[in-house]
């Protein structure tokens, strides 16, 4: 619960302060369309380093622990720009439209092609909040699953100018940046079944949103800790020589991905721990510490939530994704009250 109202607290903080088809292929959006009026941000002030991961392959790094001391103009996520010779795809919008705009802008600074095609990694507000900007330049939105009824329902809730995707994609999604290849595929396990991976085969880059958080704790409450356990197996698995780049945290390897497992199998030992013990929630929250592996890591603030989470999933056996989902939005109404 704890976890939960941090999250749900920067949401607020947040917003107060800013009030299966294959080789699709979009024309040039119209890009000077007239965008918001929004705060003036530069990457210093956002945080962000522009890292070239790949040929033509950028990614804009955010090293702001959670939660940042300004949610209008400091990023809280990655963000990639994957360049084509035909077009340029960006993944994720930030939290608002001003840092979408930098983003946007960034590019600019990066190719001379135009933005075709923006994707949501998931449905969380600090990846897609900045997607109304994206529509206001006539940007084709893409996202998976559920994202469309998730972001406008949980979302909206706080953020009545919430802009979901155009365009929702199943399964696994192959975009043509003229002749570079971007592939979309689905995995599972941190946020209800909007989750989408994307990856650049000519240069073995793997861009994971959230299924990934390096050097950092996640965020655990929208998802299944041992759906996430086995799906970060197969990603390391499937992706074993390829450039990760995570939803939250520096650029890295496949090291990444077993580390974030790694984590997970911890809190599931622990939580086994507590059945056996027959503790309560507030004894199991009193008696957990961080384990030494993960002192160094970002987002410390989350770790007392995904003790909470541990507990329900695994300790009490509340973790399919009915029982998930009833706990997420069992949260609501208190978390209105904040």
């Amino acid at each position: 619960m704890k976890q939960l109202r941090r999250w749900a607290l920067g949401l607020i903080i947040a917003l107060a302060a800013l009030v299966g088809v294959v080789g699709l292929q979009a024309p040039v959006p119209a890009q000077d369309a007239p965008v918001q009026e929004t705060p003036e941000v530069t990457l210093e002030i956002a945080g962000l380093t522009v890292e070239e991961v790949a040929e033509g392959v950028y990614t804009l790094v955010a090293s702001t622990d959670f939660p940042p001391a300004d949610f209008a103009t400091t990023a809280i996520c990655n963000v990639t720009i994957v360049v084509g010779s035909d077009g340029v795809l960006v993944l994720d919008t930030f939290q608002n439209q001003a840092l979408a705009n930098l983003a946007f802008a960034t590019v600019a600074t990066l190719t001379d092609q135009p933005i075709r095609y923006v994707v949501d990694t998931h449905y969380h507000f600090d990846h897609s909040g900045g997607n109304a900007a994206a529509e206001a330049l006539g940007l084709p939105i893409l996202g998976r699953g559920p994202i469309r009824e998730f972001m406008l329902t949980r979302n909206q809730e706080l953020d009545p100018t919430v802009t979901p995707p155009s365009v929702v994609v199943n399964g696994t999604w192959d975009l043509w940046l003229g002749d570079r290849q971007v592939q979309l595929v689905e995995f599972e396990g941190h946020s209800g079944g909007t989750d989408l991976v994307a990856y650049i085969p000519d240069v073995d880059v793997l861009v994971t949103g959230d299924m990934l958080f390096a050097e950092r704790l996640p965020y655990l409450a929208d998802g299944g800790i041992r759906v996430w356990q086995d799906n970060l197996e197969m990603l390391a698995e499937t992706y074993s020589t390829a450039t990760v780049v995570p939803g939250h945290g520096p650029v890295g390897d496949r090291t990444n991905l077993d580390n974030l497992k790694g984590y997970l199998n911890t809190l599931e030992t622990l939580a086994l721990q507590w059945k056996e013990q027959g503790l309560s929630l507030e004894q199991a929250l009193e008696q957990a510490s961080l384990p030494e592996p993960y002192a160094s890591y970002g987002f410390q603030g989350m770790f007392s939530g995904n003790v909470e989470v541990a507990y329900q999933q695994i300790t009490l056996g509340h973790d399919d994704a009915a029982s998930i989902r009833t706990y997420f939005q069992a949260q609501a109404p208190e978390l209105q009250a904040l």
